[in-house]
């Protein structure tokens, strides 16, 4: 309702900023009119310029006291502080570039502005200018693009060093599926060709294959905190792209496939939960669920923050749903939990 009511509002100020420009109009209809711009055109064109300069800087100013809040909050992964750094500076130098270029942009196009007797001067060219304004974005540019290769090559290096936990993500139309190693940490061989829904088998495990006996198959993710976790990436159908927004991880799940991230999760599920940026973030959505329910809107349960894994390529109708919960504990709380968790050779026996 609120929607619907700031949308009329909307509407009828279009509407009487409409009228209002049809009154100016008539109230011209006795001036004099031209059909080339005179010098009083060119005036009031190049003051409208200023006047969108202001309003390009005041929205811009507006947006990130307003919706700086709505941002990630801080990194959960070892990798994600560089990932993060590297962004800011990106922002910071694409935010002083754009204000000095747009401030010049409108200033000389008021200064310049048609003059009647005045002449336009033409230069050929300029070698000094042009070179200037090229070797200055070339570096710039250089610069952040081998900064952004160093960054990715070491968030790239998927190796074994330190012990890592694996894991493969599984997706399909519209869910995910993880699969652990069990207790020797390997995964056992699959193919989507030895899929057997009837049997349970719904990741194509090799049967044969003694690595995949212990292989743990669940629908939630758990992750031990200050371990580093190897994530090997499989599709079923189409193209999906497994996304922690949280953990800064991102890579594509290629049908045919093997895709890797790997990443060390730095902050438990409850430590997240006791981020002030967070905890604000609940108190406003709840609030919002709230006013909703009121109104009879929507009758959800109050929301909890977790982690979460979602598809980042559009996969199909059902695309905005395909996502799954990660809970980060303790490695003593993961224990615990792997523990309690059924192996692939246990179910086959229970449905022989």
């Amino acid at each position: 309702m609120t929607t619907l009511l700031i949308l009329t509002v909307l509407v009828l100020v279009a509407i009487a900023i409409w009228q209002m420009t049809k009154i100016f109009e008539l109230s011209r209809l006795k001036t004099e009119r031209h059909q080339i711009a005179n010098d009083t055109d060119n005036k009031n064109n190049g003051y409208m310029l200023f006047a969108f300069l202001i309003f390009i800087y005041g929205i811009t100013i507006f947006s990130f006291w307003k919706y700086t809040k709505v941002l990630l909050p801080e990194a959960a992964s070892a990798h994600g502080g560089e990932y993060d750094y590297l962004m800011l500076i990106s922002m910071i130098i694409i935010f002083v570039v754009q204000t000095i270029t747009q401030a010049l942009l409108h200033y000389f196009g008021y200064k310049y502005r048609g003059e009647k007797n005045k002449k336009a001067l033409f230069y050929s060219d300029n070698d000094r200018l042009e070179f200037i304004w090229t070797i200055i974005p070339v570096i710039v540019l250089a610069g952040l693009i081998l900064w952004g290769l160093y960054t990715w090559t070491s968030i790239m290096d998927v190796n074994e060093d330190d012990d890592p936990l694996i894991v493969e993500l599984y997706a399909q139309q519209f869910n995910w599926t993880a699969r652990y190693g069990g207790a020797d940490n390997v995964l056992g061989s699959a193919n989507v060709r030895m899929i057997d829904i009837d049997r349970a088998n719904v990741l194509g495990l090799d049967e044969s294959d003694s690595y995949a006996t212990d292989d743990v198959i669940v629908k939630e993710l758990h992750l031990p905190v200050g371990r580093k976790v190897n994530f090997k990436m499989r599709s079923q159908d189409v193209l999906h792209s497994a996304y922690m927004p949280h953990f800064r991880a991102q890579m594509n799940c290629v049908p045919g496939m093997i895709t890797e991230f790997s990443f060390t999760p730095t902050k438990t599920t409850a430590e997240a939960r006791l981020d002030p940026d967070v905890v604000d973030k609940v108190k406003r959505t709840n609030a919002i669920r709230a006013e909703r329910a009121a109104n009879g809107e929507d009758n959800s349960d109050p929301w909890e923050f977790d982690y979460i894994l979602l598809c980042n390529k559009i996969c199909g109708k059902s695309h905005y749903n395909m996502q799954m919960k990660i809970i980060v504990e303790t490695q003593e709380e993961y224990d615990a939990w792997m523990a309690g968790q059924q192996s692939f050779g246990q179910t086959m026996a229970s449905v022989q």
